[in-house]
């Protein structure tokens, strides 16, 4: 899941980069030159804007992210037919984001997610978006931070750290040391390189599909493993997990209101998530048939480390959040500073900063359950942030322009993602609790 958008500001060479409500002003990654010289309007009035391809390559990367590595695990614990409900949250979740565009469409002063909130339901509405928000950013660090310490230590076996006379074990030795490694970009307050790295994350996402292939396809593994029809007590977790994967909501309105030609929005909307359902799938179906019930949370640690497949895998895993980390939780952290009033304080900035990468890293080395903590992220926040609220915001935003059919299949979708985050949520704290 990528987590910056960009806007046009008054210079054509700069631009102002949304982060979940955080404004950093940094050179423009995907918008086109001004022709002519002069100033530009608002996002709301000017002419120029971002690409279609550009605004297409910020759809993908806005929903590819770590959840890959664990489909095939949630394919596995629902069955072969949960391929079913894998599409049809694909579909809901694509819907309800053509939601979002058409509240946006209802105020000129609507740019992100949290204006949303605000408009339906006033400031309350906002400050709820914005924590649903904010918490889904929060523990998708700590995932980022648990991935790093499981391929890490598969990598590099048996491997102790001692510090100060005290043992530690490999993974959380690892957990730790790429805190240390990240840490620093924490404390930098232009981000403009990290989001031009970050952009990588779409081919990432395809180069990860391939070695997997190359893996079963040509270094030996084959595709054996038969799995299950259906497995209803893995089914909530398995779709917490789809939920997961599809969570890039709250940056689809800045990308809308970042586009040169808005009347493609719904265009690019349904073929981005085309694309990324046919990668998640695949990446489902080829780990699902390589391991069958063994696969594992991710997928990624079943794989031989000594072929040249896996080595691309892994690697390429491990590179992502270190390209990402940063933009996870600078919101967060720009957030806190907002309300200390402490945006020009630099030795309290860095403070808060490394407060914020230290509470992730006691939390990844307490919870370091990878695919569990994943589907409390989908089942909680996730269905609430792409299902939920989106579908309770347009019925308050839309009263008058709403027919009857459109009313019933959005109450239906509330009634599945209610479902989805109350099952999903009991079923992964349970999990936790039982393998703490």
């Amino acid at each position: 899941m990528a987590i910056y958008s960009s806007t046009q500001s008054t210079s054509p060479e700069h631009a102002e980069i949304r982060v979940y409500g955080c404004h950093i002003n940094e050179p423009l990654l995907n918008t086109e030159e001004t022709k002519g010289g002069g100033c530009v309007d608002s996002p709301k009035n000017q002419p120029q804007g971002t690409t279609f391809p550009r605004t297409l390559l910020n759809g993908l990367n806005a929903l590819s992210g770590v959840g890959i590595l664990s489909i095939p695990y949630a394919l596995s614990e629902g069955g072969w037919l949960s391929l079913i409900p894998f599409l049809l949250v694909a579909i809901i979740c694509c819907y309800t984001g053509l939601l979002l565009r058409r509240c946006i469409d209802a105020d000129a002063r609507i740019e992100t997610y949290p204006d949303i909130g605000k408009h339906a339901f006033g400031s309350k509405g906002k400050i709820t978006i914005a924590l649903f928000m904010y918490l889904e950013l929060y523990l998708v660090a700590i995932e980022f931070l648990i991935l790093e310490g499981d391929n890490l230590e598969k990598l590099f076996p048996n491997t102790d750290f001692e510090i100060m006379g005290l043992k530690i074990g490999g993974k959380q030795g690892f957990v730790l040391l790429t805190a240390l490694v990240i840490l620093p970009t924490m404390w930098l307050r232009s981000l403009g390189l990290l989001a031009y790295v970050s952009a990588g994350g779409v081919l990432a996402s395809i180069t990860l599909v391939a070695s997997v292939f190359w893996t079963g396809a040509v270094d030996g593994v084959g595709f054996h493993g038969r799995g299950a029809f259906f497995n209803l007590s893995g089914l909530p977790t398995g779709i917490s997990v789809y939920a997961f994967c599809y969570c890039g909501h709250a940056v689809f309105p800045t990308i809308y209101t970042s586009m040169k030609d808005r009347s493609q929005f719904s265009k690019m909307l349904i073929l981005c998530f085309a694309i990324c359902t046919f990668n998640y799938g695949t990446m489902a179906i080829l780990g699902y048939l390589m391991y069958g019930e063994d696969v594992k949370s991710q997928v990624t640690l079943n794989l031989p480390v000594g072929k040249i497949g896996s080595k691309i895998a892994i690697y390429t895993t491990l590179i992502n959040p270190f390209t990402k980390y940063a933009l996870m939780v600078t919101p967060i952290a720009g957030a806190i500073e907002d309300q200390l009033h402490i945006n020009n304080k630099r030795t309290n900035s860095l403070l808060i900063r490394t407060l914020l990468v230290t509470s992730t890293v006691i939390v990844a080395l307490t919870v370091p359950l990878f695919a569990y903590l994943m589907a409390f992220i989908g089942s909680f926040l996730s269905s609430m942030v792409s299902m939920v609220l989106p579908c309770i915001c347009y019925l308050k935003i839309s009263k008058a322009s709403r027919s009857q059919t459109e009313f019933m299949i959005i109450v239906g979708i509330l009634v599945i993602g209610v479902f989805v985050a109350i099952t999903g949520t009991y079923y992964s704290l349970r999990q936790i609790v039982e393998h703490l």
